[in-house]
C-alpha cells in the first residue's frame, strides 16, 4: 500500500513513517522541506498522485484557539480536496481523547479538524489518541531560568511510538469513522512528569504547578483527557520511555 504521511517529520510522524516502512508499505512524506505544504496546498496534488492512504499528523504550536482552528480547517481543507481529486480511498487523522466539551485554546483546532474531516468526502477514519510522553519535556522545555509553571493536567501518556504504529493499523483498515481510543498504562499528573523527567536527567529546575482559569484550564483538571469507555491501552509507562532510544534529553 502507498501511504502519504502528512506530518512525517514530526513527534508522531517519523514513528508513522518507521511503522508503515516496517510493515513493507511504500511511505511519502509531506512536508515543507520536500516540497509540500499542507497550510497553502502546494505540492499536494503531485505528492499524492497514487497514493491510497493520507495519514495526518500535522501540528501546530499555539494556545489561540482562532489561530488553531485556522491552521486545522486550512490544511485538512488543502489535503482533503488533493486527495478526492487523486482518488485517495482513505483519511486517517490523529486527534485527542476527551475534547469533546473542550472547544478552547489549541483543543479547539483539533475539534474544528474533526468537523472538517466529517463534513469532507474522502472515506475516513478519526483515530484519538492519549497525550505523549514527551509532552512533558515540552513544556519544560519552553520554560526559561530556574522554574517551570506548569499547568494542573490529568493524563493517561502514551508513547509516540505506540501512536505511531496505532495510525499504521487504522490506515490498514477500512475507513471507520472513530478508532478505538489510545491511551498510556497508567493516570499521571503532568508536574510529576516533569519532576521524574528532570530527575532523570540530572536537571536542576523547580517546577511548580498553576491551574489555569478558564474552560481550557477546568479541562485539564478535569481528568477527560485520561479518556473514557472503551480504549486500547499501550504498554510503555513513562519511567520506562525515560529509558528508552526514543527519549531524547533536554538540551542543557
Amino acid at each position: 500500500m502507498k501511504i502519504a504521511v502528512a506530518g512525517g517529520t514530526g513527534t508522531v510522524g517519523r514513528h508513522v513513517v518507521a511503522a508503515a516502512e516496517h510493515r513493507g508499505h511504500v511511505v511519502s512524506v509531506l512536508s515543507r522541506p520536500r516540497g509540500v505544504d499542507v497550510s497553502t496546498g502546494q505540492g499536494l496534488k503531485e505528492a499524492l498522485t497514487g497514493i491510497d492512504v493520507v495519514i495526518d499528523v500535522t501540528n501546530t504550536m499555539t494556545l489561540f484557539a482562532s489561530t488553531a482552528r485556522r491552521f486545522f480547517e486550512t490544511s485538512t481543507r488543502h489535503l482533503l480536496e488533493a486527495e478526492r481529486n487523486a482518488g485517495v480511498r482513505h483519511h486517517v487523522a490523529l486527534s485527542i481523547v476527551g475534547i469533546d466539551g473542550m472547544d478552547a485554546s489549541y483543543y479547539a483546532g483539533k475539534l474544528a479538524q474533526e468537523r472538517a474531516i466529517a463534513d469532507g468526502s474522502v472515506p475516513y477514519t478519526i483515530a484519538r489518541a492519549a497525550q505523549f510522553h514527551e509532552f512533558a519535556g515540552q513544556m519544560l522545555a519552553d520554560a526559561k531560568g530556574p522554574i517551570a509553571i506548569i499547568p494542573r493536567m490529568l493524563m493517561r501518556p502514551v508513547a509516540a511510538r505506540d501512536v505511531g504504529a496505532h495510525l499504521v493499523h487504522v490506515a490498514e483498515g477500512s475507513p471507520s469513522i472513530r478508532a478505538m481510543d489510545l491511551v498510556g498504562p497508567r493516570d499521571e499528573v503532568l508536574a510529576d512528569l516533569a519532576r521524574r523527567q528532570l530527575t532523570h536527567e540530572g536537571r536542576r529546575q523547580r517546577v511548580f504547578e498553576l491551574r489555569l482559569p478558564g474552560a481550557y484550564g477546568r479541562g485539564l483538571a478535569s481528568g477527560k483527557l485520561r479518556g473514557s469507555g472503551e480504549f486500547r491501552q499501550a504498554s510503555m509507562t513513562f519511567d520506562e520511555w525515560l529509558t528508552a532510544d526514543d527519549h531524547r534529553p533536554l538540551r542543557r
